[in-house]
């Protein structure tokens, strides 16, 4: 292994795959407690995600799009996040189809038969020949970008996605037993034993895989149990007995650890609570915030810095009657912006922003929420729309271009240091207002404002803690509400208390010593068959992947003129409440 370290008086190197049962059994939050209890012993660590599927992204100083987890994550290890930590991002755009992020940068779309190819027993679509199943073809990217963090640090420990045991998927797949292949690393699979079957999810995730596979499962961890652990011990005895591996801990159910989320929001978000700090206001009222729950919401997490205000109430919204209580309304970014437009109207609540506008009551627009509260919207580029009329409110005219913008600028607004990243296909001209955000000597460099609309491209401008607190005054002033913000609120500050209580979840809970010896030993020798293994497909095709090499082939990226032909199904519905979680194939 490269980077040999000493920690806990051992000596370790390698890496760890963090597999689950389940989509949102706590993958994210252990490979980030992991990371963080590393980099506290002096381990320099990294995380990964060969693929992620989220709406919520970021950027990293290079300018390259990642997933929120994995820019969560490297906060974890103390890193900067990096394009190798993430290299293949899927963002849904549609029912049917998602944006391919490639080491950072957009590269087309496709749809779940073009990703993965033909895999079935049946004759091949014309959609899957052309398209040749893109999702093989870029184990080569991911597993150079693995070994590349491999040599520049002494561990690596990986995310999976959704489960191993997706027989369905399993030929193509590049993130979680395909990687483990390819990298020769040892698994440790969490389960939600909050969800219930967690026993029965641990061994039937490990005897539908296939013998090659199973050999790199080492064991498993529970996650989010409530009560007694002595209770639950002689079921972790039996499950080693039928499965021949340990249970390397069990991690008590945890509130209010806010992390960064991938597909985040699986509810109808009717009422839903940001969570938030629990202490009273500042001043003599609270500040309660409404967000728009448009369709392919992303970067939701925009509004965590809100909730971590003490009497700030951050809840999800879908209704025009919800929005009459709010003092401020949040319409945040969106990989659907004409969809989201054609969703507030239908549903009333495009007349009760016009309203509250006409009111002189505080909104806010961030990136897609932004550009849909101006005047006017050409797309040709995310839905090929065409000539769509925005909400109005604002005195802006977007024009969708075909090359993203990636940004991570920084200006000053209210009087106050701000920073955030742009992440967004739509360019705003601004034709009238006031200037929002500026360089400080007065050059405009983003968003407007007229009376108490606001709207800016910039993502994470809220994480700002002066400008946060500034702009949450005028609010409070506009809403005519008695609510002062807290002088001391350091939403970075609250970031590393909770990875720091995600480090304690596995120092205090986890049998730490024994994932010492698999990052430093790898897989162990030995483990048990667990029949009946990976099922056969119907047909000539197997479920088994072909052998892995140690040189992949190189990637072909879709190219641009694939760009609008068959298009990704997204894994999730994740950002909104009229999407399904499972869509074409299951993509994660």
């Amino acid at each position: 292994m490269n980077g040999r370290f000493k920690a806990s008086g051992g000596t370790v190197g390698g890496g760890l795959l963090v597999a689950g049962t389940t989509s949102d059994a706590g993958k994210s939050v252990v490979t980030a407690g992991i990371c963080r209890w590393l980099v506290r012993q002096g381990v320099r660590v990294a995380p990964f995600k060969a693929q992620n599927m989220s709406l919520n992204s970021f950027v990293t100083r290079e300018g390259a799009e990642i997933g929120r987890a994995q820019a969560m994550q490297a906060a974890a290890a103390r890193v900067e996040p990096s394009a190798l930590m993430n290299p293949v991002l899927l963002k849904p755009g549609g029912d049917r189809s998602s944006q391919v992020v490639l080491l950072g940068k957009p590269v087309g779309e496709l749809s779940a038969k073009g990703y993965f190819g033909h895999t079935g027993g049946g004759p091949a679509s014309a959609g899957s020949a052309l398209y040749g199943g893109r999702r093989e073809e870029l184990l080569g990217t991911v597993t150079d970008c693995l070994a590349e963090l491999r040599r520049t640090h002494d561990a690596v420990i990986c995310e999976g996605a959704g489960s191993p045991a997706e027989i369905n998927l399993r030929r193509t797949d590049i993130v979680n037993m395909g990687i483990a292949r390819a990298g020769r690393l040892p698994v440790v699979v969490v389960g939600d034993i909050d969800r219930g079957g967690v026993f029965a999810s641990f061994f039937g995730t490990t005897a539908l895989l296939s013998r090659e596979d199973q050999e790199l499962i080492a064991g498993y961890l529970v996650n989010k149990f409530r009560g007694d652990v002595s209770l639950l011990t002689p079921g972790l005895e039996m499950l080693r007995g039928v499965t021949g591996r340990p249970t390397f801990g069990v991690l008590p159910f945890a509130h209010g650890l806010g992390i960064d989320e991938e597909d985040g929001l699986r509810v109808s978000l009717r009422g839903a609570v940001r969570e938030s700090v629990v202490a009273p206001p500042h001043g003599a009222d609270v500040l309660r915030v409404a967000v728009a729950a448009v369709p392919l919401m992303s970067n939701f997490t925009d509004v965590d810095a809100l909730a971590a205000e003490p009497g700030v109430v951050v809840r999800f919204v879908d209704r025009a009657e919800e929005l009459a209580d709010a003092d401020l309304v949040v319409v945040p970014g969106t990989r659907g912006t004409v969809r989201a437009l054609a969703w507030l109207r239908e549903r009333g609540l495009a007349d009760a922003l016009a309203r509250r506008a006409a009111e002189g009551r505080p909104v806010l627009g961030i990136c897609g929420g932004y550009q849909l509260l101006g005047e006017h919207i050409d797309d040709e580029v995310e839905s090929r729309a065409g000539a769509v009329p925005g909400l109005g409110l604002l005195p802006v005219r977007v024009r969708f271009a075909a090359e993203k913008t990636l940004a991570r600028p920084s200006g000053r607004a209210l009087g106050e240091p701000v920073a955030g990243y742009e992440i967004h296909h739509g360019v705003a001209e601004v034709h009238g207002g006031e200037t929002f955000l500026s360089d400080g000597r007065g050059r405009a460099l983003d968003g407007c404002r007229v009376g108490s609309v606001w709207g800016t491209h910039w993502h994470g401008s809220l994480e700002s803690d002066a400008f946060r607190r500034a702009f949450l005054r005028r609010v409070a002033a506009d809403a005519g509400r008695a609510f002062v913000p807290a002088p001391d609120t350091s939403f970075g500050a609250l970031r590393e208390e909770q990875l720091d209580r995600l480090g304690d979840l596995i120092e205090e809970h986890a049998d730490t010593a024994a994932l010492l010896r698999l990052i430093e030993e790898g897989v162990p020798a030995g483990l048990p068959f667990v029949p009946p293994g990976a099922p056969r497909l119907a047909g000539p095709a197997t479920a088994e992947p072909a052998p892995d090499t140690s040189s992949p082939p190189s990637p072909v990226p879709p190219r641009e003129h694939e760009a609008h032909g068959d298009t990704v199904a997204p894994a999730t519905a994740g950002e909104s409440s009229d999407h399904s979680n499972s869509l074409e194939g299951g993509i994660r």
